[in-house]
């Protein structure tokens, strides 16, 4: 398993489809990674359940936290779901790891995101969690997760299929109201 560089993220950005989707490479394209924009923030509102069966699962409730005229979320000390703007394609051979960009630990305020498997394709989601206690501001389109893409040392033969699969299918702001 290696790193994709720089490189090799803009090749896989040129290709059909791209790697990622929607990005300003100037800005997101980094030595070894790609930096994904929040898009959407959600507050949880119920217990999520995770049983010992694969069909014995459920995703916590979620209402969405408004926004300001100018796209500010003000966020109290908590856990959010938030969704990010670009959509992700991974092929056969990798897979990604995501990580907080280094500003928001400095404030008191973490991204938990998990593996994306080879072969998912869609706007995945993680956990934001605001553990300082004087709260958070955040707008929205700002950079607040690193994708790391490794490869992996031979294709799968096949690719993630879950039910997250192609979810976020457009950004909320191209979504109709």
């Amino acid at each position: 398993m290696s790193v994709l560089s720089r490189e090799e993220l803009r090749a896989a950005l040129a290709a059909d489809p791209p790697l990622v989707e929607g990005i300003d490479a100037h800005h997101q394209l980094q030595p070894s990674g790609i930096d994904l924009r929040v898009e959407r923030v959600q507050r949880l509102v119920s217990p999520g359940v995770l049983g010992a069966a694969d069909n014995v699962r459920e995703p916590a409730a979620r209402e969405e936290v408004a926004a300001d005229a100018d796209g500010w979320w003000s966020l109290g000390q908590g856990p959010y779901v938030i969704t990010y703007r670009e959509k992700v394609n991974l092929p056969l051979d990798l897979i990604a790891l995501s990580w907080p960009r280094s500003t928001l630990p400095r404030s008191g305020v973490t991204v938990n995101g998990a593996v994306w498997d080879a072969g998912y394709s869609g706007r995945g989601e993680a956990l934001l969690s605001v553990l300082n206690p004087r709260g958070y501001r955040l707008q929205r389109g700002a950079r607040v997760a690193q994708l790391v893409f490794l490869r992996l040392s031979t294709p799968t033969a096949e690719g993630y299929r879950g039910r997250y699969h192609g979810e976020n299918p457009s950004p909320r702001s191209e979504s109709p109201t």
